[in-house]
């Protein structure tokens, strides 16, 4: 009696038809490989959530660097609009990896672009990416990456390795400075901004903290010149980086509490 092969379940992830397809039929030749294919963001969430609860969660996903971005015509299009963890959010590749990562995290992603890119590479990997790998790259090199990824190993091509170390580290920089400004704000005023991360107006803001527009504005002001900025989206922006939560809707109508700053899920 043989020893039962252990399968690796993979889900391929590219919006251009023939790729995902040919791709998907040259990893099913390998003896331990079972393979699927979709073709959006929406279709590869729905993959995951089927597999899920039929008890065959997949392994592996591979994910276009590019998808919902470019269309395979070549036409340009937006991300296409899909709930990755509870909301709408747009959903490119990356933005995908981080939806998984925050699902299923089980599941281990690899980007495959058309080029290199340190900044995006970089992106991928704080988006909880275990590689990036040249679409171009032989099919015995993506099938080391796929078993790498298993082992817990993080895949790159050693031409971008500086280039993305690089970025990291600049990353990890902005979101110490981002964290230093938002801590030198009050209570109230970390409360004010987490709803101005959840994209609520003035007027909305007061009716949940119990404050009167004209001091939500000037908690507002206090917010902008603290984190030294000048408009609601650039203050929005630093404090995503600095892991600021938009409010919770589930506490609407009660003052928010308690420090804002998430440091869990930095790269280390």
């Amino acid at each position: 009696m043989g020893v039962p092969v252990v399968r690796i379940r993979v889900l391929v992830v590219d919006d251009h038809r023939i790729f995902a397809e040919s791709l998907a039929a040259a990893l099913a030749a390998e003896p331990d490989v079972d393979v699927a294919a979709a073709g959006s963001g929406p279709a590869a969430l729905r993959c995951l959530e089927r597999a899920a609860a039929e008890g065959r969660g997949y392994d592996v996903m591979l994910i276009d660097a590019e998808l919902g971005v470019l269309g395979a015509s070549g036409d340009r299009r937006a991300p296409v609009p899909v709930s990755v963890d509870g909301a709408g959010a747009r959903v490119d590749g990356i933005s995908l990896v981080a939806g998984v990562r925050s699902g299923r995290p089980s599941v281990r992603t690899v980007v495959l672009a058309e080029k290199d890119d340190a900044v995006r590479a970089a992106l991928a990997l704080q988006a909880g990416a275990s590689g990036w790998v040249a679409k171009d790259c032989s099919l015995q090199r993506l099938l080391a990456v796929i078993r790498g990824v298993l082992r817990d190993e993080t895949h790159l091509p050693p031409a971008l390795l500086t280039g993305v170390l690089r970025e990291l580290t600049a990353a990890r920089k902005h979101r110490t400075e981002s964290e230093q400004l938002v801590e030198s704000l009050t209570p109230r005023e970390r409360e004010v901004l987490r709803c101005m991360v959840a994209g609520l107006g003035r007027k909305a803001v007061a009716e949940r903290l119990f404050l009167s527009p004209h001091t939500v504005r000037t908690h507002m002001q206090n917010v902008l010149g603290k984190l030294g900025v000048h408009s609601t989206l650039a203050a929005v922006a630093l404090a995503r980086r600095a892991g600021v939560g938009p409010a919770d809707p589930a506490s609407a109508g009660r003052p928010l509490a308690g420090n804002v700053v998430e440091r869990g899920g930095q790269l280390a």
